[in-house]
């Protein structure tokens, strides 16, 4: 399990402010995700390729719910 105490926390530039607020933190060998509206909650924890799949998932749209 990551160590989450020296975590230091960036807001997504897409972020609105009211919703849809996600940070993330480099805690090597992982990046880590979370809610920056409940930042005691859960954290999702993804390994280096993880993380970059996802985040060009996220940039071409496939991931989009709409």
């Amino acid at each position: 399990m990551a160590d989450f105490t020296a975590a230091r926390w960036r807001k997504s530039s897409r972020s609105t402010g009211k919703e849809d607020c996600v940070e993330v933190a480099g805690l090597s060998p992982v990046v880590a995700v979370r809610d920056s509206q409940d930042p005691d909650g859960p954290k999702l924890t993804l390994d280096a390729t993880a993380w970059r799949t996802f985040a060009h998932r996220i940039k071409i749209g496939e991931l989009d719910l709409a």
